[in-house]
């Protein structure tokens, strides 16, 4: 928290799991002491973040493949065990169903709504002497 260097302890501080010094320590829960080969962990090769969402168009494909299928909204609504409601706002754009939902509905009606979505996020070394730390924002609220 405050950015002091040196030895580490994993901490719990308001639900929250941090490596802080031996002075910010006592703001929580002491669970261990930081190992100095785990402080020092470059990660050189990152795995690409997979995430599901659903697609832009999932009101009109939804709405199209209902009508196709000559389901009312009301009967669509009890094979999917959702309110009739719900159905209503997801096929005027105004709700984007959860991903579970949207797999059950892409199922029953034989159309895709999710698409794999891949994130690579890269790591950056900042220099110490232009970071800031909580610490240093306290610091800067006091003068």
């Amino acid at each position: 928290m405050c950015g002091a260097e040196g030895k580490l302890f994993k901490s719990i501080i308001e639900s929250a799991r941090l490596n802080v010094c031996h002075e910010c320590s006592k703001f929580g829960k002491v669970t261990g002491i930081v190992e100095q080969a785990e402080e020092i962990k470059p990660q050189e090769t990152q795995e690409p973040e997979t995430m599901q969402l659903i697609v832009e168009d999932y009101a009109e494909k939804i709405m199209k493949k209902r009508s196709d299928l000559k389901l009312t909204q009301k009967d669509f609504a009890k094979k999917m065990g959702e309110k009739e409601s719900i159905i209503q706002k997801i096929e005027s754009g105004h709700f984007e169903p959860p991903i579970g939902l949207a797999k059950k509905m892409g199922k029953f009606l034989g159309i895709k709504l999710i698409e794999e979505h891949e994130e690579l996020h890269e790591s950056k070394k900042a220099s110490k002497d232009k970071t800031f730390t909580i610490g240093d924002f306290i610091k800067i609220k006091k003068k």
